[in-house]
């Protein structure tokens, strides 16, 4: 027997809530108890009646128990096949795990005017890109800017190799990898179309990239964990070209990240920083809590750093010193592969290259990503990811 109306009864059945959920049991449970606003945990009764419900869900707005700033469920939380939302998602629609509790997300049209968008001024976003390169009729490769990528040592090659290549295939003229003498030959056993120099230290780093054309550099990818490679990053920082900071470059600061961060509001130049989350935690270790929103984190981390941050995983977040923030959807599991995050880096630096505004080009690097493993392999490795980036068919972002 049901007290109340039919929005509460499982909060008010006269019985067990076990009982009530045992009768629902393979039936459809259109799910409205609790909305995007909710930021506290459920109450026993209805937590219990979630933990014993089996059956198809369609949730309204948000599944009952997650979180809509965070995407973070609650103890108990529904697990949706379908969630109807309105006017425009919100953030746990997008973020994880709150992407999976939400099923297929469906954006109902409920009359509210797109116009409401200026007034409100949202600053967060899905991530589909937001840049098309278009070739100059007459241009040549100069115009499409020279990227350079930091080789590591003999036995530490792959990563530079796999990042230079994507730089190169997401649309930069030019491409070097700058390398140490004892990796010269092995690089130069398997490069074709990429160039190579020699730079032992950072002192000759610089010298190479005292060459202005030489437009944006990537440093990190193998690099080697320590006081050189911090060095050889303070020779990018200060070269006057865009700079993508990843992996070991990131972590050679882990003892002092301020000295990192000073020197980037030093050189003037766009920056970008592609941690994981080990990574991101090294750098900002007040800002790991996981509870808290991804996005949020993330552009804390850009406003201290005074870079565009990457923040990847599953829900790779892009963040600027600014307040945006796009949130990427499109990456399968099969990115969960070595070296993939190399050939972000590398997509960033050409397209950093190719003159695109950093956020822009952090954004759609992030979409191809995705998408060149979309249209990968099954049993993809990141050696496919570079022949499988395109940047056609790129849109703007959507507003949440």
């Amino acid at each position: 027997r049901l007290r109340g109306d039919a929005g509460t009864m499982a909060a008010r059945w006269d019985g067990p809530v076990e009982a009530f959920a045992n009768a629902m049991r393979g039936r459809l449970i259109v799910d409205g108890l609790f909305g995007a606003g909710l930021s506290k945990d459920l109450p026993r009764e209805v937590a219990s009646f979630i933990e014993a419900t089996a059956g198809p869900v369609i949730a309204i707005d948000l599944p009952s128990g997650l979180d809509g700033r965070t995407g973070q469920p609650r103890p108990a939380t529904f697990h949706s096949d379908v969630t109807v939302t309105f006017f425009r998602m919100k953030p746990g629609h997008v973020l994880m795990p709150g992407r999976e509790l939400s099923g297929d997300t469906v954006v109902a049209d409920i009359g509210i005017p797109d116009a409401v968008l200026a007034a409100i001024s949202p600053k967060l976003a899905e991530n589909h890109g937001s840049s098309r390169l278009r070739y100059t009729p007459g241009g040549h490769k100069y115009d499409r800017g020279h990227a350079v990528v930091v080789s590591g040592d003999a036995i530490h090659t792959g990563a530079a190799r796999l990042a230079a290549e994507a730089a190169l295939r997401a649309g930069a003229g030019l491409v070097t990898l700058a390398s140490p003498a004892s990796a010269l030959a092995v690089n130069a056993a398997h490069l074709t179309a990429i160039m190579l120099a020699q730079a032992d230290d950072s002192k000759a780093l610089s010298a190479l990239l005292s060459d202005r054309r030489k437009n944006a550099v990537c440093i990190g990818p193998a690099a080697g964990i320590g006081a050189a490679t911090a060095e050889k990053v303070k020779a990018c920082l200060a070269s006057g070209a865009a700079v993508v900071l990843d992996a070991d470059a990131l972590t050679s600061f882990a003892a002092d990240p301020d000295a990192l961060f000073a020197t980037i509001a030093a050189s003037g130049r766009p920056v970008v920083l592609t941690p994981h989350e080990g990574e991101f935690a090294r750098l900002f270790k007040d800002l790991s809590d996981h509870a808290e929103s991804k996005c949020e984190r993330a552009i804390a981390a850009a406003r201290r750093s005074g870079a565009i941050i990457i923040l990847k995983g599953a829900d790779t977040v892009v963040a600027s010193p600014q307040g945006q923030a796009a949130v990427n959807t499109n990456a399968p599991p099969s990115l969960a592969t070595a070296g993939s995050g190399d050939v972000l880096a590398g997509i960033v630096t050409g397209l950093l290259a190719c003159k695109i505004p950093a956020f822009e080009a952090a954004c759609t690097a992030v979409w191809l990503h995705g998408e060149a493993a979309r249209n990968g392999p099954l049993n993809l490795i990141a050696e496919d990811l570079p022949e499988c980036v395109h940047s056609s068919g790129i849109a703007k972002n959507p507003l949440l």
